[in-house]
């Protein structure tokens, strides 16, 4: 059994990548659903906005750590939180032979976005399920539910936007006619087909890659993280001394 750590809220779910790899690699038994969030700076910051959203992380079958920054500012308190970006994890799921036995279903990108995909891995099996801009509870919503449900997919990737993914699998879940495991997988097909581009490698290693998507998409991203981001570090004292 993987071991949870608790920090910032939540419990983190601390596994080795080879093991998150085989959990998913693995074809899933008949019947239930289980998914996985992933957690990031970002996540942090609106979950202490919108305590709502809490329910919906806690109704997560696993809590995966994706920020080099929550990792250190974990091992500050002497707590290893084994982060996995969950870019990373679809890559190397995608990349790994054994993905090739699963039915997966990828819920968000557009056509466009589906076929560059499909072309890059054509041994793969896998089913797009069109999102068009909707709300939670909206009849878009509903048939798009009803339409992943029905690709009965071992492995969904929820490639919508944050939170809506994350209410999108715990709705799945809740509902309990959904198969397989699901990650809400964010923009990770958009750097498998090379419509964003990951930050080089010492970007990665000095913790920083969000400095390189802020020079990369200022106008976007400079709320969320010179706004935003910074508050992670009031939260970290709060909870450190609470």
């Amino acid at each position: 059994m993987p071991k949870t750590i608790p920090f910032l809220a939540l419990e983190f779910t601390v596994r080795t990548a080879p093991e998150w790899r085989d959990l998913f690699l693995t074809p899933p038994p008949p019947g239930g659903f289980s998914y996985l969030v992933t957690p990031n700076v970002d996540h942090i910051v609106q979950l202490s906005k919108r305590p709502e959203l809490g329910a919906i992380y806690d109704a997560a079958d696993w809590r995966m750590c994706d920020s080099r920054i929550l990792e250190k500012l974990g091992r500050m308190r002497g707590l290893d939180l084994a982060c996995y970006p969950g870019a990373d994890l679809v890559r190397d799921l995608i990349e790994d032979p054994r993905s090739r036995a699963l039915k997966i279903a990828v819920v968000g990108p557009d056509p466009e976005r589906f076929r560059l995909l499909r072309e890059k891995f054509p041994h793969h099996d896998l089913h797009l399920v069109e999102a068009p801009f909707m709300t939670p509870g909206s009849a878009e919503w509903e048939a798009t539910l009803a339409a992943t449900e029905a690709v009965q997919a071992d492995l969904t990737l929820l490639c919508i936007s944050f939170p809506k993914q994350e209410i999108f699998a715990r709705d799945l879940k809740t509902r309990g006619h959904a198969r397989g495991q699901a990650i809400c997988a964010g923009a990770s097909i958009d750097f498998l087909t090379g419509q964003q581009k990951r930050a080089p490698e010492i970007f990665r290693k000095t913790s920083t890659e969000w400095l390189y998507r802020l020079l990369s998409q200022p106008g976007r991203l400079w709320k969320r993280y010179l706004v935003d981001g910074p508050r992670i570090f009031a939260i970290y004292l709060r909870h450190r001394n609470g």
